[in-house]
């Protein structure tokens, strides 16, 4: 699963390295080749809304293994893509497997590990998405100078083939919904003022860190003025933090779990003020960069392990609206920054991120007397 979750994301973000080879020889902007990007982001989240209720009975273990098979195929079409059309066809396919895959991945934690271990085990599938994230842009990048951008795209297929022959020797069977509920539309959870409340929590962080986050280049170039050798430096301290931070979480979160939960976002907040006053000392920078790297990269596996605690019963429905509301939430909170960014400044920007990370602590503090008070 690990290995399937570190080809999903790189498969999702390696045209970020390799937008102007794509769209040269598609003979296509590089915006255009970009929203590449977007319509896999779109697809994820349409597919992990659906998916549950689409699925129904279906062994999830031959719904995983259809999952990873479409992700090959995709590498395959946009690698030999002929055309745009081509293209943005395959990326559409990525982001099908995307949600489907992360929409699932609670409800397979909580039937492969014992419930004390489910932590353990989101964090293992977390920590193939933080590698990915090391690794996807310098790789991709490398890649691309290399072999070309559909070569670049081609390594892929053999890693994902891997990972179905794997999951076929490994995963148990795993039969589908029984119950007419949990096959039901995602929304009727919002009937529960805890998973409303506590969507909306976790919405708040990761618009609050991808308000921030998005721009951190930007940042880095004009205020702490770093070289090209320097930025690449302190990009891969935030990628490495993060790993070392996924596989550390899941201890945290199983001694203390919500105040770990309301712990991280009020950090990345401090992190962000800290930033605006300290910006232009490149040590500190990436000192700070590094520790939100390593808390913004553990977060997730809080939240997935909030959706199998939460809904035990009902952890696919939960598991789709999760990755809707993430999806979303990334969207709001990178354009929101973005506006902010250029109209207001930079210290603008990092400010709002802070709120609405400061928010998201309040309302995961709600959150949690919620699940103290329900039956």
């Amino acid at each position: 699963m690990a290995l399937c979750v570190f080809v999903l994301i790189a498969s999702e973000f390696m045209p970020v390295s390799l937008l102007t080879l794509i769209a040269r020889d598609l003979g296509v902007t590089e915006g255009l080749a970009g929203q590449g990007i977007a319509i896999s982001g779109a697809l994820a989240v349409l597919t992990s809304l659906t998916l549950s209720k689409l699925a129904g009975k279906m062994n999830r273990k031959y719904l995983l293994l259809g999952m990873t098979t479409l992700m090959a195929i995709s590498g395959v079409v946009i690698a030999l893509a002929s055309s745009y059309l081509v293209y943005m066809a395959g990326r559409a396919m990525i982001g099908i497997a995307i949600g489907g895959f992360w929409s699932m991945s609670a409800a397979t934690a909580i039937r492969l590990v014992p419930q004390h271990q489910v932590a353990r085990a989101l964090a293992i599938f977390n920590a193939g998405n933080a590698l990915a994230t090391v690794v996807a842009a310098p790789l991709g990048s490398y890649l691309g100078a290399t072999i070309g951008w559909r070569g670049a795209f081609l390594c892929l297929v053999p890693i994902a083939a891997v990972g179905f022959i794997w999951q076929c020797f490994s995963l148990p069977a795993m039969n589908g919904n029984t119950s007419p509920a949990s096959r039901g539309s995602v929304f009727h959870l919002f009937s529960r003022p805890v998973v409303s409340i506590g969507m909306l929590a976790c919405g708040l962080f990761f618009m609050g860190q991808f308000a921030l986050f998005t721009y951190v280049r930007p940042f880095l170039e004009t205020v702490t003025r770093v070289d090209t050798s320097g930025l690449s430096l302190i990009l891969l301290v935030i990628g490495v933090s993060g790993f070392i931070g996924t596989l550390m979480v899941s201890t945290f979160l199983n001694a203390k779990f919500y105040p770990t939960l309301m712990t991280i976002p009020g950090l990345m907040a401090a992190i962000a003020i800290i930033l605006i006053l300290t910006g232009h000392c490149v040590w500190m920078v990436a000192l700070l960069l590094g520790l939100w790297g390593m808390l913004a990269t553990a977060a997730p596996t809080g939240w997935w392990t909030w959706i199998a605690r939460t809904l035990p019963g009902d952890a696919e429905a939960g598991g789709g609206l999760m990755v809707a509301v993430i999806q979303l939430s990334i969207a709001l909170g990178s354009t929101a920054g973005g506006m902010v960014f250029d109209r207001l400044g930079w210290q603008s920007a990092f400010a709002m991120s802070s709120v609405l990370l400061l928010s998201a602590v309040v309302l995961t503090f709600f959150t949690s007397r919620q699940k103290a008070s329900a039956p």
